[in-house]
């Protein structure tokens, strides 16, 4: 598992696991998914990740009108 924080990465054990997350690291398992935040985040994570997934769903329904948008505007023979 891996701790980290802004651009810092670690590599540790069960046993560091408690420490890193008091000084604020976030826990990554090896499946690249969160296991647990660090402590004293401004914004809850669940927030944090609502709003990444609402901006990623959002993006994809512009690209879609803009091949929509290209479709019609290419003139047909």
């Amino acid at each position: 598992m891996k701790a980290v924080k802004a651009n810092k990465e670690y590599t540790i054990d069960e046993a560091r696991k408690a420490q890193y997350i008091k000084d604020g690291f976030d826990i990554i398992g090896d499946d690249g998914k969160v296991v647990q935040q660090g402590a004293g985040k401004t914004v809850p994570f669940a927030k944090y990740q609502a709003a990444l997934d609402e901006n990623t769903a959002l993006k994809q329904q512009v690209e879609d009108l803009r091949t929509m948008l290209a479709e019609k505007e290419t003139p047909k023979k």
